[in-house]
């Protein structure tokens, strides 16, 4: 049987890795499709670079239309990023009838809902394992091995550069910037690291697992984002000495109010598998009503392992490219007619569990007045610890003003909703004694 040829949008670090392992292990991937999958179009810029990378008999363009409109192109993998031109040249391919693949988690958080709709009413398919967690099978997972189930919640590290950081300022005591400098340095982190750092990019993540979980539509809007930035290597040593560790979660689940989507950092019991993820690895838990927990774990960016999503697309629509459109796994799990209308709820209706750090002054009364206002807000305490005055660096109530004595005091919290939270911080921060802003991490038990 000819071999089915494809289109290749970007040869970056995934388009090159993409081709070279396709190459490489092309004669299992042909036992394992049916037939030969052979890139034969490549579009980029940089036409030398690229003439260098690629087999002979492999034609490389730099305008992007000519791929999709070559008759001869069965399927076009679109690895140029963003919103912008990635966009336009996915539904463009999606109009010409052609399947596509792609690892770009923006474009289908944020525009998934008309992508996918474009798609259905062509016939095509829209293939994207490699737009979350690189090499993890996270989303044949949910769509295909986890069917039988009514997802209950899904806890993911699905940024790799957080996790480093987070993992580096535990190991060595150093503060955010510091190791997010190094973390430049090593690779892990790009030289605008802002949708890394504040959580964008794991949110992108989330809103696709989400909406293949629970059978919603894609609503990166509706997500809460909250990023590490803000994270002091004192919280982590805290922590640890309450038996936490910190990691920035992707958290969507399931109640009988609506859908939660949220990004932010979370504590997380020392003896959770997930707690132990350590450097750029990214993992995902699963609760699911028949298997219970399940947990995915791997690489989650990187040339070949993202290529390894690619491919499995790619193999994945190979198999089925001669199939009925209706017998085909839906885009999103769940038949088009048949996605729920649930909402997602806002922050403030979520309820979860808390992390507060508070410097107060080293007098009598203050521990009785911050909770007594957690009381009167039916917050009850979990655990509470204080440090002693000379074990905390020593500040000025203002400036200029005379050095007090003072301590830092950390409280975990059962369940609460987050607006009576918002409004336990609001009085206690108000409080003379409290003497600089206070720290809130949410807290994660994932039982």
């Amino acid at each position: 049987m000819k071999p089915i040829q494809v289109g290749l949008l970007g040869m970056g670090v995934v388009g090159s890795g993409t081709f070279n392992v396709l190459l490489r292990n092309q004669k299992e991937i042909k036992r394992r499709a049916g037939r030969g999958i052979e890139i034969t179009m490549v579009a980029d810029l940089d036409l030398a670079r690229v003439q260098s990378l690629v087999a002979e008999g492999v034609q490389v363009v730099n305008d992007a239309r000519t791929v999709i409109a070559n008759p001869d192109i069965d399927i076009i993998i679109e690895l140029i990023g963003g919103c912008g031109i990635a966009k336009t040249l996915v539904l463009e391919t999606i109009a010409a009838g052609k399947h596509v693949v792609t690892a770009n988690k923006a474009l289908l958080a944020v525009h998934g809902t008309e992508i996918f709709a474009a798609a259905s009413s062509k016939g095509v398919m829209v293939a994207f394992e490699a737009a979350v967690a690189g090499g993890i099978p996270i989303i044949k997972a949910l769509r295909e091995g986890l069917t039988a189930n009514s997802i209950q919640w899904i806890a993911g590290i699905i940024n790799g550069t957080t996790n480093f950081i987070l993992s580096e300022m535990r190991d060595k005591g150093l503060d955010f910037t510091v190791v997010l400098k190094e973390a430049q340095r090593l690779g892990y982190a790009e030289a605008d690291p802002t949708f890394d750092i504040e959580g964008v990019d794991a949110a992108h993540k989330a809103t696709i697992m989400s909406a293949i979980a629970f059978g919603i539509p894609v609503q990166f809007d509706k997500a809460y984002v909250e990023g590490i930035a803000k994270l002091s290597a004192v919280d982590i040593k805290y922590a640890e000495q309450l038996g936490y560790r910190i990691k920035l979660l992707g958290i969507t689940k399931r109640t009988d109010k609506g859908i939660e989507l949220r990004v932010h950092p979370s504590l997380v019991p020392t003896k959770r598998l997930i707690a132990n993820v350590e450097g750029a690895m990214n993992a995902v838990m699963v609760q699911g009503d028949a298997v219970g927990t399940t947990l995915y774990y791997g690489k989650g960016a990187g040339s070949e392992p993202t290529a390894s999503a690619v491919i499995a697309d790619l193999v994945d629509i190979t198999r089925l490219h001669t199939a009925d459109p209706l017998n085909r796994v839906p885009h999103l799990a769940f038949q088009p007619d048949a996605m729920s209308d649930l909402h997602v709820l806002p922050m403030s209706a979520v309820v979860t569990s808390y992390y507060l750090r508070l410097r107060v002054a080293d007098e009598a009364g203050v521990l009785a007045r911050v909770t007594g206002i957690l009381a009167s807000l039916d917050i009850s305490i979990d655990a509470l610890l204080q440090r002693e005055a000379d074990e905390v660096e020593g500040e000025t109530r203002a400036a200029g003003g005379p050095q007090v004595a003072q301590t830092d005091l950390i409280i975990l919290t059962h369940d609460c909703v987050e607006a009576k939270m918002n409004a336990a911080m609001g009085q206690i921060q108000a409080l003379p004694t409290v003497l600089a802003p206070i720290t809130r991490i949410r807290k994660e038990e994932l039982a």
